[in-house]
Formats: C-alpha cells, structure tokens, sequence
C-alpha cells in the first residue's frame, strides 16, 4: 500500500493543456503496454502470449465445483434463490455476468468506434486500443471459468433492450458520453479490487486456483486502472463534478442486475470506494505496471 498522500483524488481538477499532455503520455504507454494491434482479431500482441501461457500451464480445482449444474442453470438468468447458493457458485455467476456486460457493450462499441487506418487523433487511436484490450479482457475472464472447470459457457446476448442501450451509448456525442464512461471505468476496478479479496476468502483450500485466479485478474485490473485515468482525461471542470455524483446511481444501477454482488460484496462499502478512488490503497505491483494521470499524482 502507498502512503496516503502519494496521489490525489481521480476527481482531481485538471486543465485542458494539462489533459491534453496526458493523451500524448497515455498514447505512448499503451502502445508498449499491449503490443501491437491485431486488428482482425480484435486482440492485443503482448496480450495475447500472455493469455496463452496461461492456457498452456493450466491450474485446475483439486475439489471439482460441487454441483456444476448450479452454475449452469444460473450464469445466464439467476433461476433459483441466490441465497440457497454455495459462495463459489455465486463468485463465477458474478464474474460471469459482469464480464457478459462488458463484452456486449464493447462488441457494439468496436462497429462505432473508427479502425485504426481511420483515426486521425490519438483519442481516436487511444479508444481503438483500449477496446481490444477490452476483448482481452472478455478472453481472461472465459479462463477464469475454465479455471473453475467450467468449459461450456456460451456468451449470451442481453435482454433486447439492453442490448439496443449499448448500441446507442457509443454514438452519443463525447459531453453525454465521457462521464458515464468514466463511471462504468471506475466501477470496473472497484469490482475487481473487491473480487480480489473475495479470492483468499472463497477459495482458501484451492490455493492454486487462488493465485491463478488471481494473476488473470491481475492482467485486467492493471488495465482498467489506466482505463480509469484515460476516460477521466476526456472529462472537463463540469463533468468531473456531475461524475462523482453518478458514482452511487450507477453502481447500484448496474450491481442491482447481478443478484449475487448484495450476497458477495457490501455494496456500500464499493461505493465509497467509488467515490474516494485516489490509487493509494492499490498494490505498488499494479501501479507500477500500470498508467496513472499526472494531475493525479500528489
């Protein structure tokens, strides 16, 4: 853990020139960040090896789930009493339905977005990268499962409605969308910060899936920080001021969908989490490897 006063608020004020300088630095972290681009495949070089070494040194449980069929009947809908759920099972429908959300929004963000020969500013090119890192990310949180023994997971679309919401929401001109973008970023590492725990408490007696589990959230947490300071970067002196005040809308918007989350995680606790994020409770691991914005820094 850092000391206290190692970073600022990611509320923190910010000048335009100052964001603007951020872009130029982000643009170059990502770039050896990821590796190369491999557009067709929606894939990131660097990560994409590191996806593979963990599928060619996999880890499984000794103790095979309990009742696969649990997970099964509830990954996609939640069918029984959540409450009537072994904690492990909860923990995978969870990953499973967080992980569901992001990759439907980033499928539809991926038509809107402009390909790389057509991004003509580095916000352009900045936002290309960042969702094949998103893709990645989908990729690792299937390994997580697979980790579980679960390897006949589909990836089913959302509800109609829903999924016409994540087709609109890239089209919306930057002053709508920024903020809640950076909101739903925020979200993101609170999540994993929160699940990152849950590991040591759920899975004390497989500490080999313990550790895995954790080095591929490791892989996506890293990434989402830098997405953090990255969509704060597009936001203005207004937009910062109104984000902090979706942070509670939002999370309890969105975590009211997984039934789960209530029975894992204090929901409150995530919030305030949301609301005071400064990157100083964060491993000095992560924030070494990842990207943090200089008006951040104290």
């Amino acid at each position: 853990m850092g000391s206290s006063s190692q970073y600022r608020s990611v509320f923190s004020a910010a000048t335009r020139q100052e964001r603007l300088d951020n872009f130029d630095n982000y643009w170059t972290f990502t770039q050896q960040h990821g590796g190369e681009l491999l557009e067709a495949e929606r894939d990131l070089a660097k990560k994409r090896a590191r996806l593979q070494y963990f599928q060619e040194h996999p880890v499984r449980l000794r103790k095979p789930l309990s009742d696969p069929d649990a997970f099964y009947r509830n990954y996609v809908t939640m069918q029984d009493d959540p409450r009537a759920l072994d904690r492990l099972t909860l923990m995978l429908t969870s990953i499973y339905k967080f992980a569901r959300h992001e990759w439907v929004g980033i499928k539809a963000a991926w038509e809107v977005v402009p390909t790389m020969a057509d991004s003509h500013s580095v916000e352009d090119k900045i936002s290309r990268v960042h969702l094949a890192e998103e893709f990645c990310h989908w990729r690792l949180f299937d390994e997580m499962l697979k980790t579980c023994g679960l390897d006949r997971v589909e990836w089913a679309p959302l509800s109609p409605g829903k999924e016409w919401f994540y087709r609109q929401f890239p089209k919306l001109p930057g002053y709508l969308m920024d903020t809640p973008a950076f909101v739903t970023e925020l979200m993101g590492v609170t999540y994993y910060c929160h699940l990152h725990r849950l590991f040591d408490d759920v899975l004390a007696e497989e500490p080999e899936v313990r550790d895995r589990l954790k080095a591929l959230l490791d892989e996506i947490t890293i990434d989402e920080i830098a997405h953090v300071g990255q969509r704060r970067n597009f936001i203005g002196p207004i937009g910062i001021r109104i984000s902090r005040f979706l942070v509670k809308p939002f999370y309890k918007l969105f975590f009211n969908d997984i039934p789960e989350v209530a029975l894992l995680f204090d929901v409150e606790q995530m919030i305030k989490h949301g609301e005071s994020f400064d990157y100083n409770d964060l491993p000095e691991y992560m924030r070494a490897r990842s990207w943090i914005p200089s008006y951040c820094k104290a």
